[in-house]
């Protein structure tokens, strides 16, 4: 098999990102901790956003929020399912996972951020949702690897209590909430109740033809 070949690297708070590509296919690795995303396996990235715009079809001026860019999938499903005049706004941590789409990502979902409708914020998403209140209509969530994360101790907070909280106030009554894990999490589905949300979880397979590891959406409505 062709071995992949080293792109890029970048370290930022904290962590460092490797960015590796064979043939068509890119993958994004941690280090000491291995592959945290691959362009062959994101049917469950694309899902994040279907079952989030599944419950507000039909509003054709919805705002959304995305937590965590990675390779561009859920930003692009949430895109087909958005109307000419709805917005979603990308909150991604590390810049040079923004750079990387924009530069070597952007063929494998149509790049997507050269949509109008798609403003980059270059920040946490957790404190970007406790400057909004009654602000989104949907609110998707792919950061790290899910509540039990492995890139960064601080991303422990925004699965948190407090974290859940933040998106409940963030998101307008009615809105919906889904997060992606790479593992089922009771813990975390009895903190989304707790926090108010009317929760769901589904298992999900990571790849379209229902192969692969099976991973885990919550779909939560305020």
């Amino acid at each position: 098999m062709k071995p992949y070949t080293l792109l890029d690297t970048a370290t930022d708070h904290g962590g460092t990102l490797r960015l590796y590509q064979r043939g068509d296919e890119f993958a994004i690795r941690v280090d000491k901790a291995g592959e945290l995303m691959n362009s062959r396996l994101h049917h469950s990235e694309d899902l994040l956003a279907d079952l989030a715009c599944a419950h507000i079809s039909g509003k054709a001026d919805s705002r959304m929020l995305i937590g965590g860019l990675g390779l561009g999938f859920t930003l692009a499903a949430a895109l087909r399912h958005a109307g000419p005049a709805s917005s979603i706004v990308v909150a991604e941590l590390m810049p040079a996972v923004v750079r990387w789409n924009r530069e070597y990502l952007g063929i494998l979902a149509d790049y997507p951020l050269r949509d109008a409708r798609v403003e980059v914020a270059i920040q946490d998403v957790g404190k970007l949702m406790r400057g909004q209140h009654n602000s989104f209509d949907a609110i998707m969530l792919d950061v790290d690897n899910g509540p039990d994360g492995f890139t960064r101790d601080d991303n422990s907070a925004l699965y948190s209590e407090r974290g859940l909280k933040d998106a409940y106030n963030a998101l307008k009554p009615g809105g919906v909430l889904t997060v992606w894990s790479a593992a089922p999490d009771a813990a975390f589905t009895r903190r989304m109740k707790k926090t108010g949300f009317k929760t769901d979880e589904k298992r999900v397979r990571a790849h379209a033809a229902q192969r692969g590891n099976r991973h885990t959406i919550w779909i939560g409505v305020r």
